[in-house]
Order: C-alpha cells, then structure tokens, then sequence
C-alpha cells in the first residue's frame, strides 16, 4: 500500500510504503538484523514495553541525536526495551554505536528484506530508506503511541513519545 502526500524530506514530497499502523493495534511481529546480522524479532522483547526509534540513517545528524536522546532517557524506564531501527547496514550500526557510547539502545538494520518498513509503513519508495517516527508498544503486544513525522529532517516529538512510557510505568 503506498500512502503519498503526507511527509516531505527537505520539503519535497515522499511516498510512504506499507502497512500503516495504529494505535490500538496490535503490533506486527517483524525480523531485522542485529549489528552480529543475527535475526531479531519482536517476539524476542516478549514480556516488555518497545520503544522503536525509527531512523532514515544514523549518519545524519537529526538520526544520531534522535538515538543519542533514546539511549540517554533508556534508564529511566524499566522492563523496557528500545530499538533504533534504520536501514543502515548492521556494520554501520556498530561503528556509530561504538563510537558514541550508546549502550542502552539496541541498534538493528532492516536493510535486507524492509520487513518493518513494510508491516508498519515507514518506508520511503523514492529513496529506499526509512522514514522518521516512533513506535511505542506495550507489554500485551498493543501499539500505544505512533508518530510518522511529517518532515523527515525534524526531531520526533519526544515529549509525547516520553509521557506515553510514563504511564506505562507499573
């Protein structure tokens, strides 16, 4: 399914790829790879609430201060797992994760098969990368909290990403 006419990059329009999801949902199990290109699925946080922070490459700046930011506020939730997701390739995921620190961020790359890209509809046609958003799941396996932003060189909004986890807080 492509849904056109609703995100730009640098002002010019995108075509997102995919099954849109929705809060309510139940989350679609997916597989991507880690940066050891071992499998890893949704199934795997079984048990926990998700963050999947959505990245179109973490070598841009917006995408690494979106991880860096994920990686910092990590601590502050328990029984949670978070997910940068981008289509980086994994070798680039553990350069940067490596060089910068992040170690409360679990860095995968859907680069090989667009598996969440397309079940959750963040993927760029024009480009093939990912656009920019958060996906917040809960522990039953319910999406809670989706953000598609609109312009993909902008920041997400973390202040409503954040006060979602908080209430998901036992």
């Amino acid at each position: 399914m492509e849904r056109k006419n609703i995100a730009t990059m640098g002002g010019n329009p995108i075509t997102l790829v995919g099954d849109e999801i929705k809060v309510g949902e139940k989350a679609r199990d997916f597989t991507v790879l880690d940066n050891e290109l071992n499998p890893v699925s949704l199934a795997d946080a079984k048990g926990k609430n998700v963050i999947i922070s959505v990245v179109p490459s973490i070598d841009t700046s917006v995408c690494a201060s979106q991880t860096r930011r994920f990686n910092e506020e990590a601590v502050n939730f328990k029984d949670t797992v978070v997910y940068t997701i981008s289509v980086d390739l994994p070798f680039a995921l553990g350069r940067f994760c490596g060089a910068e620190g992040i170690d409360n961020v679990i860095t995968l790359s859907d680069h090989r098969d667009l598996d969440f890209a397309l079940k959750y509809g963040f993927l760029i046609k024009e480009h093939r990368l990912l656009e920019r958003g958060i996906v917040i799941i809960d522990k039953t396996n319910t999406v809670r909290y989706v953000e598609y932003v609109p312009e993909v060189t902008n920041h997400p909004d973390y202040q409503k990403a954040l006060a979602v986890l908080e209430e998901l807080q036992d």
